[in-house]
Parts: structure tokens; C-alpha cells; sequence
């Protein structure tokens, strides 16, 4: 299956666990409000955490998301293998608090199972343009991180302010590794 299903079961299982790090940033702060209608739609990943979920994904990974319920959104996420054929995952988000909220969790584990909390990751929106065309998202703790954008790629400005909100928000920076869109890439 999809390797982004096991990565949000890793987030989910590192939400679950209690912080024991020494000298841990401050708490990750998100954005003020979310209007979820606007954030609908396809996202391509600029920049990530390396994670080993995702491994076997070579580039072009994508998430559509799309309206379900009121407060739940249908997700599927998609990349290329290095072999050209893509793998895919449907899973579904839910929002966490008031219809403005900007913290979500989502499964990738069957519906079924969605009762138990540890197959829900969290995923909260960090930093969002004003126009909803660039966004980053991570959990509490920072194991985890996606620059996502309306575009496949991005210009080296906008990657620019991505690096300085990361800095500011305690990202290590040099954990994150650029994606690949359409076999270059995603800052050009």
C-alpha cells in the first residue's frame, strides 16, 4: 500500500506518545484560523522531512483534498516511484475543535478502525499564505513536515520566506529535503 498511509500512522503514533526531549523548541504554533472550503483542493509537496514512509516515492507526490462531511475531508495522496508507475492512498481528515480550526488529524487506517485514536495522525497548518497557495504543515513535535503548494514548483523568493517561517517556527533546517516535480526540482 501507499507509503503515505504508514506515514500518518508514524505521525499518529508520535502523537500519541508523550515528549521526553531535553531543550525542546517551543510549542509549534499554527495559524490563526483555517477556512477549510478555500484549503480544498490539490497540493504538490515542495519540501519535506525524510521520513520512511515515503521512501520508495521518486517525485510528483501530490494530495487532493476534497470536501466529505461537515468538518471531514476526503484525502488522497499520490507519488511517482522511480519506476514511473505512482502509488495512492485514500484516507480522510477530520477537523479537531471549532469549524475555523487549523489543527486536523487523518487516517489512512480502514474506516473501521477509525474509532481508536492511534490510527489518527495529527496534521496541523503552521503557515499559510494569505491566498491559500502555499502552505506548511507538521504536528506538535516537528518529526514530521510538508511544504506543500498550489504549483508543482516554486520560485527561489517564496523559498526564501518558507526557510525563514521554518527557522522561526524551530524546523531544522537541514533535515529538509527539496521534492521532486516533473523530474526537477521543486524551487527553480
Amino acid at each position: 500500500m501507499f507509503p503515505i498511509r504508514l506515514l500518518l500512522a508514524g505521525l499518529l503514533l508520535a502523537g500519541a506518545l508523550p515528549s521526553a526531549r531535553a531543550g525542546e523548541a517551543a510549542p509549534l504554533a499554527t495559524i490563526p484560523s483555517l477556512d477549510l472550503p478555500r484549503y480544498l483542493g490539490r497540493w504538490h509537496e515542495i519540501a519535506k522531512y525524510p521520513n520512511r514512509f515515503q521512501k520508495q516515492c521518486a517525485g510528483d507526490t501530490s494530495a487532493d483534498y476534497s470536501a466529505a462531511a461537515p468538518g471531514r475531508v476526503t484525502v488522497v495522496n499520490r507519488c511517482r516511484r522511480a519506476d514511473g508507475s505512482f502509488d495512492e492512498a485514500v484516507g480522510e481528515a477530520r477537523q479537531i475543535g471549532a469549524a475555523d480550526s487549523p489543527k486536523l488529524e487523518v487516517r489512512f487506517a480502514p474506516a473501521w478502525l477509525g474509532f481508536l485514536p492511534f490510527v489518527w495522525g495529527d496534521y496541523w497548518i503552521v503557515a499559510l499564505d494569505d491566498d491559500y497557495r502555499l502552505a506548511i504543515v507538521s504536528e506538535p513535535h516537528r518529526d514530521y513536515l510538508w511544504v506543500l503548494s498550489r504549483t508543482p514548483t516554486i520560485d527561489p523568493a517564496a523559498w526564501a520566506h518558507v526557510r525563514e517561517t521554518l527557522a522561526t517556527q524551530g524546523f531544522d533546517l537541514d533535515r529538509v529535503e527539496l521534492s521532486r516535480q516533473g523530474g526537477e526540482p521543486a524551487v527553480r
